[in-house]
């Protein structure tokens, strides 16, 4: 089923301010003109925190048709190598992890670089819930409402130069607290690093998560700030981001270093390349048990063909897997 994104007509996200926020400053304004506090006083109004703002994100039209994911699925069956390679690991052992303070290094080509703190990374974002499909090369997926807001948004704010050409993104390296990363068994090189071209980095529906079911991110689904791709693979959507790095050469991925004849730079879902160890044409929906097995066919670009396509007019996907 095609998750249709948001039209150009359609009020922009960032322009509507939920109920809830809006209450609570019509309640502080109104009980303030009573005391005589609005003119004659430098009492304001506390800041509403993360865990609010996440709370109160506006809801978009994205994905709506969709059942969504158990909570207890998604956050109890997760792909997080840096805590384990079985999927109960992440969230057995993901509480060792430290999230504040958090803070993410911009590097390479832009006009904004060095270490910004989560709240400035985040500063004037309107937070929004979008329902997107996860589609994992094992061959699992869910339906989740991620709550963050796009990518896009904060690439704009740090202003590019035009010798950027891709954006590479670097996952937390701390062994002491990531069992993972200490494991003689991995064959990945720490740290995690993934990329995208500048233009899939731009689209509209690549999104910085900072939560998920309202709530903030579990340290099991990469807190505190994750990358969302919706129409890649799992493994692309990077978690517990600390670095961000524009270059103009295409960066070499975790997995495309790891494994390149299983995982090359793109990670768009295509059932009609096979990894090959396994068939990619059908998927297995969680919740999914062994007497009830929800297996579904996989659709090109994770069902969003009709928004990403373009990306790759002319490119030939078999190769370019």
């Amino acid at each position: 089923m095609l998750i249709r994104s948001s039209k150009k007509s359609d009020v922009a996200s960032s322009e509507i301010t939920s109920e809830s926020v809006y209450m609570r400053r019509r309640e502080f304004i109104g009980s303030a003109a009573g005391i005589g506090l609005a003119a004659a006083s430098p009492v304001m109004l506390a800041a509403p925190t993360r865990s609010d703002l996440i709370a109160s994100a506006a809801k978009t039209a994205y994905g709506n048709d969709e059942k969504l994911t158990p909570f207890k699925s998604v956050t109890s069956y997760n792909n997080f190598y840096e805590f384990g390679t079985e999927k109960k690991d992440p969230k057995k052992y993901a509480h060792t992890l430290t999230t504040d303070p958090w803070s993410v290094e911009v590097e390479g080509f832009a006009e904004r670089t060095g270490k910004l703190a989560l709240e400035d990374v985040l500063k004037g974002e309107t937070f929004e819930e979008r329902i997107y499909r996860l589609r994992c090369v094992e061959g699992w997926s869910m339906v989740i409402p991620w709550v963050g807001f796009p990518l896009a948004n904060l690439i704009k704010r740090l202003q590019p130069t035009s010798q950027a050409k891709y954006v590479a993104f670097e996952t937390l390296y701390r062994p002491e607290e990531m069992r993972g990363q200490k494991s003689v068994f991995s064959s990945i090189e720490w740290p995690y690093v993934e990329g995208l071209r500048m233009d899939e980095a731009m689209h509209p529906l690549t999104m910085l998560a900072v939560g998920v079911y309202g709530k903030p991110l579990p340290n099991q689904n990469g807190a505190p700030l994750r990358l969302v791709v919706p129409w890649k693979y799992g493994f692309k959507s990077i978690k517990s981001i600390v670095k961000i790095r524009f270059t103009d050469e295409r960066p070499l991925t975790s997995w495309e270093r790891s494994a390149p004849s299983e995982y090359g730079f793109y990670s768009n879902v295509n059932p009609g390349v096979d990894h090959p160890r396994w068939s990619q044409k059908t998927e297995r929906r969680l919740p999914s048990g062994f007497l009830s097995v929800n297996r579904i066919d996989s659709v090109m670009f994770n069902g969003y063909g009709e928004e990403v396509a373009p990306l790759y007019a002319g490119m030939d996907l078999t190769k370019n897997f």
